[in-house]
């Protein structure tokens, strides 16, 4: 994107390095010397492999740096172990929470502390003094929910929740949407275990002035550390009570202010907002606070922005736990995507959500009412809207996906990070925004403002470009001018994403020589050897235009593809770009993505890490062996193809298309296990066999030869072969002399005729299930056809890599069904993993065919087709509980909205467990390799929900391996939605 010059000379200030993007290069000479000192006194898990470095080399920001290596500590012995190793070498730390950090603050040349797999545990929960010590990995929500348990909470809830750690929280002083009612992650710090780099293990909290003299008194380290503090307060106090910004949100800068006498002396709460680059945290003592047990959201719609900010002060005079406020792109970026329940949103261009608390049932809402009655009497009322429960549950989902979607649609510029996070006082919030759109209408900037409205802090991605030196040097004069804005209106540069390499090199605008001199000494007290977290934050950091991901230089491999990528301009580094690093797939108790993660909490088996990973191979600089390397290949074998990612990642990630992708290249030159033909060629194998189904199921379960087999083509012993059908449904079909598909479409009432299509499984194994769905269409009205030779969508191809196999029978579908595909005929497809090919992988594979495009628009699943095509159809009332567990495909691409309307016309009382992946997936959860991976992915939620079901419960999946899952691991029969209706139909007679 070309900008618009700026006509005033660039500001001094942040110099341009030669080459903007970064070169990860080896520059610790000793790496491997220090991994052998590792591996000799940690029992954790060290991994100085080009894969970990290519994994850990970015965050959730604009900037990458390979680190040294990773090390994942079992408990505090290991921590100290691995920094007495580092100290041994020389080596940098960099202390790593989820890696959602927007900064840059998580990567750095540095051994890498990833707490997150095995540091992640409450120690202590005490609800009668409020407070709780845990470990840093532990998740925020996995604190609120145990807190919640007792009517209390952790306060900062930052969007990401779901997934990001309590360390990473400290490290950056995270806030979130009920900072109005919790404030700072700082206020919330009641003492902390931490580690320095030379070793020394400190508690440290509030200290009383007495308290404090004996420290220093009583000399050694501790005194040492107390006294060099006490200096610094003594020497900069004036200048700290002037200079920082009062405001809510003061989060840049190291928090000196916690020193001053009037703050207690908190030594904790100084080192919250740190980054890393002072101590280590091994503990945390939290505070925990009164959860509001009854909560009332009203959403209030106005003009535009600026107007719903400027109705800030008059709203917070009514005391809300949570103001948050978004403009109207957001909206528009995700009715692009298609997202759910945007109609609970006023009519407007600038939004405000304003939540009350209390633990009342009445007062919330009176609250809540009052509001509204409060802006009706204004000159210019807001629409306004006062949401039920669910309504706001909806609602809050919108708030916190919807930023990622703002700038996301096609043929828009993409956006970055870089200007996100600026915080001024409420009161002058109004005046502030208009200042800053003016600023970025000068560059031609695009951007939405979204944010913590009621505190002031605003976030927004920007249209930069990263990808010309002019461009970053437009990005560089844009920074600073803005933060001129911002000190202008006396606000901080961050207001809870902390300033990591994106604003450090700015904090002198907003603080002053003295106070960063007194930043320097800070750290200096802590770590004086620059070790931990180096160059990041408030001591000596690198230009923000320095270790960008991207840059002027940046020219990755595009190699050709099988598949074209249509929605990345046809390009695979285009579409490995997608992975901005915000690492919803790391989220582990709710949705689907990412199943692997869930199961293993490693960054490698998630969305990110594999999206990240094959960034890195198109680099070719940490990862250089292209499409041969295998630590690519093995981060790829326990993804499960679930394409969760495609829907649930906010910039849709579609792994599961790049996964396959990779694979066809990668068995280019290597030969594919045996077991490859044998899962992915089943239809060729189940058509043999049911020649001689009996025969072939002996033969499968067989002593002996079921020991060959399963030695042969990897099977994990646990697991039972399907058994083929005795009759597969098409031979049913022409007993019945159902027509041929290949024939519809002729006819005048064309309207009535539906193909139903036979796919493997519910041919050769459940023919039942197919013939279910005959009488079941039928009943409807309609006249159904069955494909009368044998077709094959080929899904189990794509988990392979043997695309050119997978495009041959697409091809070969849409030439014998040519005539109905022409003629609109819908198919009706049973199984949600066939269904999708039709309507995902036929796209990227035909993406110019006409006739594969008609295909895609005429595919359904079941409910899908009757709630579409036949409206006005009644199904059957049955009286039964039932249990119903989603497809990951039919959630994914088709999604459930059809499924659930369904039921509900059938009168069945519906539990859905938020299950995700069943974790069977195809061939995985048969292989040897991946079979612990599958019975902890099931064991999560899906296996436990249907042990606990009653014995009368009907269990309703529609996916042949949801159904082997559940059977082969809790014993119990699922059916699919067509035999329901059918059980239905047979209750009535």
């Amino acid at each position: 994107m070309t900008h618009v010059p700026v006509t005033h000379p660039r500001p001094a200030g942040i110099p341009l390095p030669p080459s903007s993007h970064a070169k990860a290069v080896n520059t610790f000479g000793s790496a491997k010397e220090l991994e052998l000192e590792l591996r000799r006194v940690l029992r954790g898990e060290i991994r100085f492999d080009a894969g970990a470095r290519a994994i850990y080399a970015s965050d959730g920001s604009n900037y990458r740096q390979a680190p040294i290596g990773v090390v994942l500590p079992r408990d505090n012995d290991d921590v100290i172990a691995a920094m007495a190793a580092c100290r041994k070498f020389g080596a940098p730390v960099l202390s790593r929470g989820a890696g959602t950090s927007l900064a840059g603050q998580c990567c750095n040349v540095a051994v890498v502390f990833d707490y997150t797999k095995y540091m992640n545990r409450i120690l202590e929960m005490n609800p009668a003094q409020q407070y709780a010590w845990v470990q840093p990995g532990v998740v925020c929500d996995t604190l609120r929910d145990a807190a919640e348990i007792h009517q209390l909470t952790w306060g900062p809830d930052p969007s990401t929740h779901n997934r990001c750690s309590l360390g990473g929280m400290i490290g950056n002083n995270s806030c979130g949407t009920h900072s109005l009612l919790a404030g700072k992650t700082a206020d919330n710090i009641q003492e902390l275990k931490i580690l320095l780099y030379d070793g020394s293990q400190l508690t440290v909290g509030p200290t009383e002035a007495q308290e404090l003299d004996a420290i220093i008194a009583a000399g050694g380290r501790r005194g040492e550390i107390y006294g060099a503090l006490r200096g610094i307060r003594d020497r900069y106090a004036d200048l700290i009570r002037s200079k920082y910004p009062d405001i809510p949100r003061r989060v840049s800068g190291y928090n000196l202010d916690q020193l001053l006498p009037e703050n207690g002396f908190n030594v904790a709460r100084a080192l919250v907002g740190t980054e890393g680059t002072c101590v280590a945290v091994l503990e945390a003592k939290a505070r925990l606070i009164p959860s509001p047990q009854y909560r009332s959201l009203v959403g209030l719609g106005y003009r535009d922005a600026f107007a719903a900010a400027d109705h800030v002060p008059e709203i917070l005079a009514l005391e809300p736990i949570g103001l948050e406020g978004f403009e109207g792109a957001m909206i528009d970026g995700l009715r692009r995507k298609g997202a759910p329940n945007l109609e609970l949103i006023p009519e407007g261009r600038g939004y405000l959500l304003a939540e009350f608390g209390s633990n009342d049932p009445g007062t919330s809402e009176q609250r809540a009412r009052g509001l509204i009655e409060r802006l009706t009497r204004l000159p210019d009322p807001p629409n306004m809207r006062l949401y039920t429960k669910t309504e706001a549950k909806a609602v809050w989902r919108i708030r916190e996906s919807g930023p990622r979607a703002a700038g996301g649609g096609p043929g828009m510029p993409p956006r970055f990070e870089g200007w996100d996070d600026a915080s001024v006082a409420p009161d002058r919030l109004g005046p502030y925004l208009r200042e800053l759109r003016h600023l970025l209408d000068s560059y031609n900037y695009q951007a939405a403002y979204y944010g913590h409205f009621g505190h002031g802090c605003i976030h927004m991605q920007v249209s930069f470009d990263l990808f010309t030196e002019q461009g970053i040097r437009n990005y560089a004069e844009f920074i600073e001018r803005a933060a001129d804005l911002v000190v202008k209106y006396g606000g901080s540069l961050s207001g809870e994403h902390g300033d990591g390499q994106a604003r450090g090199a700015l904090l002198p605008k907003m603080f002053g020589p003295e106070l960063m001199q007194a930043f320097r000494d800070f750290k200096a007290v802590w770590d004086p050897q620059n070790k931990m977290n180096p160059h990041k934050a408030a001591v000596d950091p690198y230009a923000p235009t320095e270790n960008l991901r991207l840059g002027a230089d940046y020219k990755p491999q595009d190699p050709p593809t099988h598949f074209a990528f249509p929605d990345d301009q046809g390009s695979f580094a285009k579409a490995s770009l997608r992975c901005i690093g915000v690492g919803a797939c790391r989220k582990s108790t709710e949705g689907t993505m990412c199943p692997s993660y869930m199961a293993t909490l490693e960054e490698e088996h998630s969305t990110r890490g594999r999206a990240r990973l094959l960034w890195e191979m198109l680099q070719s600089e940490v990862v250089q062996d292209g499409w041969k390397s295998e630590q690519v290949k093995q981060a790829m074998d326990l993804c499960l193809s679930c394409k969760a990612c495609k829907s649930e990642c906010p910039t849709n990630v579609d792994l599961a298309t790049y996964r396959s992708e990779f694979l066809s290249h990668y068995y280019e030159t290597h030969s594919r296990p045996l077991h490859a033909y044998a899962f992915g060629m089943i239809d060729r194998w189940a058509r043999l066999a049911s020649l001689a189904p009996r025969l072939a199921n002996f033969a499968n379960n067989a002593p002996g030869v079921r020991q060959i087999l399963g030695s042969a083509l990897h099977l994990a012993p646990e697991r039972q072969i399907p058994r083929f059908a005795p009759q597969t449904f098409r031979q049913w079909a022409r007993r019945r002399r159902v027509p041929d598909a290949a024939m519809a479409g002729g006819t005048s009432n064309r309207s009535q005729q539906v193909i139903l299509w036979a796919d493997t499984f519910n041919n050769y194994f459940h023919p039942h299930t197919s013939e279910a769905a005959y009488e079941v269409l039928t009943h409807a009205g309609f006249e159904v056809s069955v494909p009368a030779g044998h077709l094959c969508c080929g899904r189990p191809l794509y988990d392979f890599g043997m695309i050119d196999r997978a495009q041959a029978y697409l091809q070969e579908i849409l030439r014998k069904l040519a005539g109905p595909i022409d003629a609109g005929v819908p198919i009706v497809v049973l199984e949600p993993s066939c269904a999708s090919v039709f309507r995902d992988e036929l796209r990227s594979l035909f993406p110019s065919d006409d006739r594969a495009e008609r295909l895609r628009k005429q595919t359904f699943v079941l409910s899908e087709f009757l709630e579409r095509q036949a409206p006005h159809y009644v199904p059957p009332r049955l009286n039964r509980e039932v249990l119903v567990h989603g497809h990951c495909h039919h959630k994914a691409i088709l999604k459930m909205t059809d499924e659930e309307s369904l039921l509900k016309k059938m009168g069945v009382e519906v539990r859905a467990p938020d299950a995700g992946c069943c974790g069977m997936a195809g061939p995985f959860g048969f292989e040897k390799s991946k079979y612990d991976v599958s019975r902890a992915i099931g064991e999560r939620v899906l296996l436990p929900a249907v042990r606990a079901a009653a014995p009368n419960t009907l269990i309703v999946a529609n996916g042949f391996s949801c159904q082997e899952q559940i059977a082969q691991g809790a014993g119990r029969r699922a059916i699919h939605l067509a035999e329901l209706i059918h059980i239905a139909f047979q209750s009535q007679k």
